[in-house]
């Protein structure tokens, strides 16, 4: 994968992330404000792999992340163990 692919990889999940965000209700007003101490160079490598230019942005990304997070690997890992051993899957043994 060239740095171009990997650039339109990461634009097209931030417009993803982003998209989902909004079609949840997550990012209608924003009178919110945040502040925090934050290493430098973090957000400096947080901006270079996503291609985001301001902090407002960055941190509106990356909580939408967080809070659209998929959960399936939590919820596969709940159910397991817990399919009938007598369930007929289509296959023999």
């Amino acid at each position: 994968m060239t740095k171009q692919d990997g650039a339109r990889q990461s634009k097209s999940r931030i417009e993803a992330v982003m998209a989902a965000a909004e079609r949840s209700g997550l990012l209608g007003q924003k009178s919110g404000r945040i502040g925090g101490r934050v290493s430098p160079a973090l957000v400096e490598q947080a901006k270079a792999r996503t291609g985001i230019e301001t902090d407002t942005d960055l941190i509106e990304f990356a909580l939408a992340n967080i809070a659209l997070e998929d959960r399936f690997v939590d919820s596969f890992k709940a159910v397991r163990g817990t399919v009938d051993s007598d369930l007929e899957l289509g296959f023999k043994s």
